[in-house]
């Protein structure tokens, strides 16, 4: 191709003679059949190409189907190792697939020729595009940084807050439990001095046994239910002298205890010593109560830790199979203390499905995103629904809905570009879903889109079953990692701003 022919295309019509006679040299010129591919996504970053005639069309591999995403005639738009001046710094493949339409012809000039243009008639641009690639990717990484770490902060919160409950439970059983068990020696010390022979303190002893056992497995019962059997209680306690016994009657009926049962041991201790025996059985039921608090406290707070645990997957490689449901159900659980009692949680789970290779800590990062918006959108009442399914290709998907506004069609496009949001100054970042998407299609070649009408919106996220290619170092945080960054179309055909495809 002559130099003046090279001149007549935008991207070299400010070049000197020099340097289009050296593009000149170099360059050839190479033809496509229509429906043929000039290059596909994944491939080495071998050659820089620019169309001189014909349609071609733009692509990206979902699922494995080539998705058309830009189509284009123009002359003189370029496309393919449009980052080799960057050299070994960053992964050179082909980010995606050119493909003829028509019969087409381009100008095609070898990656390691275009660097060498680049930076030598262009060394000031060439310091500023570096500049601005490589600062707006070491950017985007502390950004993303930072919001999981105010994820983290605002999770740890909820935890410490949900640990905090369980916690001082636990604390009041066991110091109730101190005095109870301090009040059984004394009631126990007073009716067994001597007076009560031994066969009468053996049977109270069995009769003890009987209630602990009895409280253990008591039945609950309703408000109403409870005040009658305390009324019936009190006053059998108080026709046979029982001193204060609305004191007592409450623990008798928590530890499911009836007229029946006090009638047995008033046949086994007689009146002199009831009131002391009624109150040392009591403090054996009260103490069962009380350690039964204490194991469900110290049993929640253990769940609470277990979660916490599957949450960040500290004591897993990074990359393992993993149970979506569990992944769900710890995120769940983080995040009670952020959802608002009036939302209503429904779980749809297809407990059948396989566990899938992924990265659990960062989709469990994506389930508190999609979560957190969706109560976010419903404010304090609501249905949060959570579930999941497989479809005909081999893949996993989660759908994470809410019954708020919807999201308006106009910025429907716009959702996952990073810094994008809705919500007031100091409200939210606007990184959540742009995190969410780079770690979903990025890091895990899924899919993640949304649905959304007034009273309906679902998120769905599409997870493959099986091993796929390691992306390479420009995911997840790559700056061609998002739909919506600037630096996403360096692969695409390029040419002036308002014939760009």
């Amino acid at each position: 191709m002559t130099p003046q022919e090279l001149r007549g295309l935008f991207l070299f019509e400010k070049l000197d003679e020099k340097q289009l006679g050296w593009l000149s040299e170099r360059g050839r010129l190479e033809q496509r059949t229509a429906g043929s591919f000039v290059y596909r996504e994944g491939e080495p970053a071998t050659c820089f190409y620019v169309l001189l005639s014909g349609t071609v069309a733009l692509s990206r591999e979902m699922h494995g189907d080539d998705v058309e995403t830009s189509r284009t005639e123009q002359r003189g738009v370029y496309a393919g190792s449009t980052q080799a001046y960057l050299g070994d710094r960053v992964d050179q493949t082909y980010k995606n697939s050119l493909r003829a339409i028509s019969d087409s012809e381009f100008f095609v000039l070898a990656a390691d020729e275009f660097a060498t243009a680049v930076r030598t008639w262009f060394p000031m641009a060439l310091h500023l595009l570096e500049g601005l690639f490589f600062g707006y990717r070491a950017a985007n990484s502390l950004v993303n940084e930072r919001e999981r770490l105010l994820a983290l902060g605002s999770l740890s919160a909820g935890l410490t807050h949900e640990l905090n409950n369980p916690a001082a439970a636990a604390v009041r059983a066991t110091e109730a439990l101190r005095d109870r068990v301090a009040g059984m020696r004394h009631k126990l010390a007073l009716i067994a001095d001597g007076r009560l022979d031994g066969s009468r303190l053996h049977q109270l002893v069995e009769l003890q046994d009987t209630a602990v056992k009895q409280a253990a497995s008591a039945p609950s019962l309703s408000a109403l239910e409870t005040s009658d059997a305390e009324d019936v209680l009190s006053d059998w306690l108080d026709e046979r002298g029982v001193v204060n016994p609305w004191d007592i009657a409450p623990t008798l009926v928590a530890g499911g205890v009836g007229v029946p049962w006090l009638e047995t041991v008033a046949d086994t201790v007689g009146d002199t010593y009831l009131d002391s025996a009624v109150r040392w059985l009591a403090y054996a039921i009260d103490t069962e109560l009380l350690m039964g608090e204490i194991d469900d406290a110290v049993t929640r707070v253990s769940d609470l830790v277990g979660a916490a645990k599957k949450y960040s997957q500290l004591d897993r490689a990074p990359q393992q199979t993993v149970d979506v449901h569990e992944l769900l159900e710890a995120t769940l659980t983080m995040l009670r203390a952020k959802i608002p009692t009036g939302i209503r949680i429904v779980k749809d789970y297809d407990r059948t499905l396989p566990e899938v290779p992924a990265y659990g800590a960062e989709l469990n990062q994506v389930w508190t995103n999609l979560i957190d918006n969706a109560v976010d959108a419903m404010g304090t009442t609501g249905t949060l629904s959570i579930r999941t399914w497989g479809d005909d290709n081999n893949h996993l998907l989660v759908g994470i809905g809410d019954t708020g506004t919807g999201i308006a069609p106009e910025i429907r496009p716009r959702i996952f570009e990073p810094f994008f949001t809705t919500k007031g100054v100091g409200e939210g970042t606007g990184l959540g879903l742009d995190i969410s998407y780079r770690i979903v299609v990025n890091k895990h070649h899924g899919d993640i889109r949304v649905e959304s009408r007034p009273g309906d919106t679902q998120f769905i996220v599409c997870l493959p079953m099986t091993q796929e290619e390691e992306p390479g170092p420009e995911g997840p945080e790559g700056a061609d990692a998002s739909p919506g960054s600037s630096a996403a179309q360096d692969n695409a055909p390029t040419g002036p701003r308002p014939g760009t495809p």
